[in-house]
This record gives C-alpha cells, structure tokens and sequence, in this order.
C-alpha cells in the first residue's frame, strides 16, 4: 500500500478532535483512496471521544467511490498533518502533489519545536505525597483568596465514558485552602466522594457562585493546552521548549499532561482570539490540541485525586514566561524568519555588486518585472517577444537591449499547439532566425494550474538546475491567491515571486490587466486592476495604454502601405530606377510612375494587393509604453503598433497623441460612440469582428470563447454582434465566415 507508513505517521500528528466534519471525511477518502483498510479511519476516528460513534466509519467508508474531477488522496492528508506540525516522515521524497512551504532543513513559519526530534522528560512522579498540599498548591497557583473556585466529583455514563456532573461552586479558594489545612490528609472532607476509578475535576478559571458555565467565569486567566495522542514526556518536553507560561502543570494519571496556560484575557471576546493563538502555535509545533477544551469554563483534572491505580499529579506551577504577553513577544521574536538589520559602515567600503542588466535601462538579473495593459494590448504576444529577444539575445520591441539567457515561459492560458505556433508566429514576423531555441523552454499548464503559493515551491523543484536568467508567467489572473483588492493578501501573493528570484536566482516576469473603465486620467502604476500592490511591488512595471489615431495618421499609414505595395512590384519587374526616395514615399507619385511602366495586369494585382494592405494596417492598434522604474532611470515613453503577431515601433506618427477617458477627444471614432453616428459606430465594429476573428484564428477555427476573450467580452454578447453582423455562421461554440452570397 503506497505511503501507508507515512500516512500512519501524519495521523499521529492530527486530531479528529480539532477537525470539522468535512475534514475528517477527506481524511476517510484519502485512506480509502491509498488502498488502507477502514480500520485505520476507524482506530484514528476514536480518539474523538466526544463526536465517535461506532460503525459510522464503516457506513461513510462505503459511499466513498473515488474518482471525479478532484478525487481525494494522500496528499489532502500530509497537507493536514503539515499544518498540524508534522515536518514528513524521515527520508519521504516529496512528489508532485505535495506541498512545500520552504528551502531544505527550513522550520515552517512559526514553528519553533521540531517533535521528531525532541527528547522526552521524565516525568517527576513523586513516590510520597500528600494530596491535600496537592490541591491547595494548585489553588494557590491559580486563584485569589476570594474568588469561588468550581469542581466535579460525581460522575455519570454518557456513550461508554465516565462524564463530569454539574458538581459544586459555593466555596472561595481561602475557605478550600482552610479546610484542607485542616482536614488531616482526607480530601473527601473537603470534597465529598467521588469515583476512584474515574478521578475529579477543576475549573481553571474562576467563576460567581452561582454555576459553572462561561457566564459564570468571572475572570478569563487561563486556558487549558492537553495533548494524548503523544507520548507523556514528550508532551511536558514540548510544553517547557514553547516556554508556556503556565501556572500549573498536572499529570492527568491517564494519557496527558494539562498545562494551565496564563492567557489573561480582559474579556471572553480577547479570550478566544489568544486560546486561538495558543493553540496555532501548540499545533504547528507538534502538539495535537483537544479543541473541545476551548471554553473558559472547561474543566481539568484536579491535582491529589487518586484516578484508578494512579494518581492526578501536580507536577510544577509558575513555568515558562511569566505572563502572555513576555511569551507572545519571545515566540514571535524566535520564529522571525527576517533577516538581522546591518550598520552601512561596515559595508561601505566593500558594497556588494549590482546584479547585471538583463533588460538594460529597465530590468537587472534576479528582479522583478510586471507588464500592465488592457485586453487586446497584446500582452502575451509582447512577452512570447521578449522569451525571444532573451533568447536570442536581441532587442525588445525594437527599443530594450537584452542579455542573452535561457527563460521559462509558463503558460497558463493557451493549449500547448496554440503556444507553439504563437512561437513560430512571432520568430517569422520578427523575421529572426531561430538559432537558440535551446534556451526557451515552455511549461504549459493550462488546465493544471494551481494558486501561486502552491505553484511556487513545484516551480522551484523543477528549475532548481535549470539556470534560467527569466521566468515569465502569463497571465497571473490564472494563479492569484486571494482576493486580488486586499493589499495583505496580494503582498502576500507577490512575496511568492520574491521567493522564486531568490531560490532560482532568476528575474520574473509577469502580465496583468487594467481594472475596468477609463484609464487616462490615471497614472501609470495606478491602471493595473485590483490592489495598488500590484503596480508597486515590482521593481520595473511597465505600462501599456492605447492611443486612438487620428483619421490623418490612418491616412498615412495607408499611403505607406501603397507605397510598399507599388515599389515591391516595380522592383519585381525591373524598374528600381524609374523612382526616387521622394517618389516612394507619395502613393501619387508611385501610382503615376506604375501606370506608366506597368501592364494592365499589374495595376489590378496592385488594386487588390493595396486594398489589402490598408485592411491590414486599419487593423493594427496604436500602443504607449509607461515605466515605473526602481533601479534605473525613467524612460520616455516608448510607442508601437501591435501588427499582429508583433509589436513594432513608430516612425513618429503617434508621438503628439495622448490617451484620454473623454471620448470627445478620441476623434470621430470616439464622437461616434459618444454622440450616435450609427454608421461609424457599424464600420467600427464590424472592423473590430475582422481583427478578432483573425487573431483567434490560430489552429483554423474559431469559437465564441476565444473571441470573448480577446475582445473582453460576454460570450452571449459575441454571439449577438456575429448575428447582427450577418458575414458570419455560429454552430454551437464554432464560428466561421459565410461564403460570399450565403444568405444562410
């Protein structure tokens, strides 16, 4: 059976007693699904004394049948076991579903005991006792003279166990303590009779008077730590490691110690945030808290009562920190995993080097990099460039040098043809040869990702070796941990991308998107959806927004296209002579020269090649690139065209535009959207249908999807503009053009 002696291990280290119902399920399912017997659910299950009931296992273990999307395994219950304290069994390969939280030999955060290696105390039992001293040193440790003091001798049957009554409370501590200094040795004086078998019971905390609930509790002093499932000195061990600040410490003649913890709480409200507390910090360091024992009015085992053929022990009082408070600041201050500060001084003279460049004036080696921008920006396109240009060790978008390397890119978005022929794409329209291919490599996990905190450590495994100089992610919609508006949690989801600079020595990269609406009134580090975190966390943040040209730079983006178009096919038929550097850059003056010097049959395949050649370019989007910079410089503002597969720089058309959220500024594109030129409006959007359908069209067909994701759309909205556009048929989630003259 795999794993079957680690798993046995990892249940050592978890309480049914502190698990929710559904918990203890996904325990059950991960036993079955390891091939063990329902005895070991069942063996484990009883040590919930309170919640076991026999013959419920069996009867859960039957309508387990596995399978499904996400079927339960061993892994659901190591992660259990880890966040219960347990570090994994010694020599236990770590495989692909299982979780790590740090490098090798590492404690996780807050863990300050390591309990396979702790060496039991002995027990100092002692051979002569006198109850009575037993009792009232205990009353003295934890009370005041007159505070009432509550206890339970009698006892009644309840699902097979012996179980406390109500019992007594009408009695302060200085009249306890009067009486047993007085009562020669006999308890049952003071106390009354109770069970030799079954032992007595205390209420740490003092109450009224008047009862023994939680509102009876008059002061919230001490909270109860109990752990059985461990062996006794090495609970007492783990207990004086922790320093807890304990008032008293009992032997419960059975199978754990109690440990009556100085809590201190000024009301019930600070009582649960600091039993909560305590009880983290005893779990991730091995100890396996009864969670029944939480309430303020919870009882303990009385010390000087005999329980069977042993006894209720008070061992030692007044341990560990004197108070809650030394002890939270001396745990927190020994499980702080930051580093020392540093004097400059001594450090001036030999200050450590700068790591190199990789993407000179904007990114070093080892840092962090995110690239912001709205959908269509082409930002994926924009980082499959630069996995190349690092490659290949050439210039990004035609303006950033870059340091040749090796780089992941991880692909969390597109199917694995789909990424590869993007890679092909952008090669040929960059028109680079592919000479270092080697050092691209593509982890394609569409489908498999996970949240980033559990992506990291298997990214780490995995490229530990690799010498990657980048790894670039894409989109990190796909691994964000949390609620992406919360700055704790997104800086906490950002300090994953530290933690992967620092164990692969590498630079990471990554894209996110703008939040929703008008981003040009914003600055540039502002525009990226969700917390500011995002923008401020890296240390290069690159901005994309788009500028709307105007009907004129259109224009001369058509004329260059003509021109293009008439020069190629002169040149094809002889006639590079015929026009100089003026000529080519008039279409009126190439058209002119053209039909002088070209048949009939040229000067149609111009026609058509021209047309062509203006759709194109009506479809490419104009692009500014902001930088937020740490380490270097600011640069000015970098503009491109996204020439789909590639962006590619302006000649200066773009550079006098500005983009702007007032749509009466954006020319008559904007005016139509903003005051109903219907007409421009359909133009528009019928373009804006072309140039989706032909960026989705990557493995020769096309679906509602894609489209909706690349045009930020609701799929039901995609499939109303294909039918009010009529060029297009729609078959379940297909879509394709219409052949001319369809009326279907």
């Amino acid at each position: 059976m795999e794993h079957e002696n680690e798993l046995k291990e990892a249940l050592d280290f978890i309480s049914p007693a502190a698990l929710t119902y559904d918990e203890w399920l996904m325990v059950g399912m991960g036993l079955k699904d390891s091939g063990l017997p329902v005895t070991v659910w069942e063996q484990w299950s009883t040590r919930d004394a309170g919640r076991y009931h026999k013959g419920e296992c069996v009867k859960k273990w039957e309508s387990f049948h596995g399978g499904g999307g996400s079927p339960v395994t061993a892994s659901s219950i190591f992660q259990l076991a880890y966040s219960h304290g347990w570090s994994g069994p010694a020599g236990h390969a770590l495989d692909w579903n299982d979780d790590i939280s740090a490098g090798p030999g590492a404690q996780p955060e807050g863990r300050l005991v390591d309990p396979r290696w702790v060496e039991a105390h002995e027990l100092n039992l002692p051979e002569q006792w006198d109850p009575a001293d037993q009792l009232k040193r205990y009353l003295q440790a934890l009370f005041e003279e007159d505070e009432y003091v509550a206890y339970v001798t009698e006892s009644f049957m309840a699902d097979d166990k012996r179980r406390p009554t109500r019992g007594s409370w009408s009695r302060t501590a200085k009249q306890l303590i009067s009486e047993l200094d007085t009562c020669g040795g006999d308890l049952g004086k003071v106390l009354g009779d109770w069970d030799p078998e079954v032992g007595a019971w205390i209420c740490f905390n003092p109450v009224d008077g008047t009862g023994r609930k939680d509102a009876n509790i008059t002061a919230y002093r001490y909270a109860l730590v109990e752990c059985d499932n461990m062996e006794l000195g090495k609970q007492q061990a783990i207990i004086k490691q922790l320093e807890l600040p304990c008032a008293a410490l009992v032997y419960s003649g059975g199978k754990s110690v109690h440990a009556i913890v100085k809590v201190d709480a000024p009301d019930y409200a600070e009582y649960r945030k600091r039993v909560d507390y305590l009880y983290a910090a005893c779990q991730k360091n091995g100890l396996t808290i009864d969670q029944q024992n939480r309430n303020p009015s919870r009882l303990s085992r009385m010390p000087g009562i005999p329980r069977g053929d042993k006894r209720q022990i008070l061992m030692e009082t007044n341990i560990g920190k004197s108070c809650w408070d030394e002890w939270r600041d001396w745990l927190e201050a020994e499980t702080d995993e930051l580093p020392d500060t540093e004097n400059l001084a001594a450090d001036w003279e030999s200050l450590p080097p700068l790591a190199d460049p990789l993407i000179f004036g904007v990114l070093r080696k080892g840092h962090k990099m995110l690239l912001a921008g709205p959908s269509k920006a082409g930002k994926s396109f924009a980082l499959i460039e630069l996995c190349i240009a690092i490659a290949e060790g050439k210039p990004w978008l035609g303006q950033f040098s870059c340091a040749q390397g090796k780089v992941l890119y991880i692909n969390l978005e597109l199917d694995r043809a789909s990424c590869l022929h993007r890679f092909k794409d952008v090669y040929t329209a960059l028109g680079l040869a592919p000479d270092n291919l080697k050092n691209i490599d593509i982890w394609n996990l569409r489908g498999a990702s996970v949240p980033m905190d559990k992506l990291a450590p298997k990214l780490i495994r995995r490229a530990q070796k690799k010498g990657y100089t980048a790894v670039i992610l894409d989109p990190i919609y796909k691994v964000i941990t949390g609620d992406e508006n919360s700055a704790d949690q997104m800086a906490k989801f950002c300090n994953q991308f530290d933690l992967v600079c620092r164990a692969l020595d590498c630079a990471v990269i990554y894209c996110h998107h703008h939040s929703k609406g008008a981003q040009g009134g914003k600055r540039s580090m502002d525009r990226a959806s969700g917390s500011g975190v995002f923008a401020r966390d890296p240390d290069a943040m690159l901005d994309m927004t788009e500028l709307v040209p105007t009907d004129a730079i259109r224009e001369q983006l058509h004329n260059k296209a003509a021109c293009r178009v008439i020069k190629a096919m002169l040149d094809k038929r002889g006639h590079a002579d015929a026009y100089g550097p003026d000529d080519a850059l008039s279409r009126h003056r190439m058209l002119t020269i053209a039909k002088e010097k070209l048949s009939l049959a040229d000067l149609r395949a111009i026609d058509a090649d021209v047309a062509a050649a203006e759709k194109k370019a009506d479809g490419m989007t104009a692009w500014r690139i902001e930088g937020t910079l740490r380490e270097f410089a600011r640069f000015d503002p970098v503009n491109l065209w996204f020439d789909y597969p590639v962006h590619k720089p302006d000649s200066g058309l773009l550079e006098d535009l500005q983009p702007d959220s007032d749509f009466r500024t954006l020319g008559s594109r904007g005016a139509a959207k903003r005051w109903g030129d219907k007409g421009k409006v359909t133009k528009d959007k019928k373009a804006e249908l072309d140039t989706a359908f032909e960026a989705c069209m990557m493995d020769g067909s096309v679906t509602i999807y894609a489209l909706a994701e690349y045009m930020d759309l609701k799929p039901r909205t995609i499939k109303t503009r294909l039918k009010d556009d009529g060029r297009f048929w729609i078959d379940g989630e297909n879509v394709g053009r219409k052949e001319p003259g369809s009326a279907g």
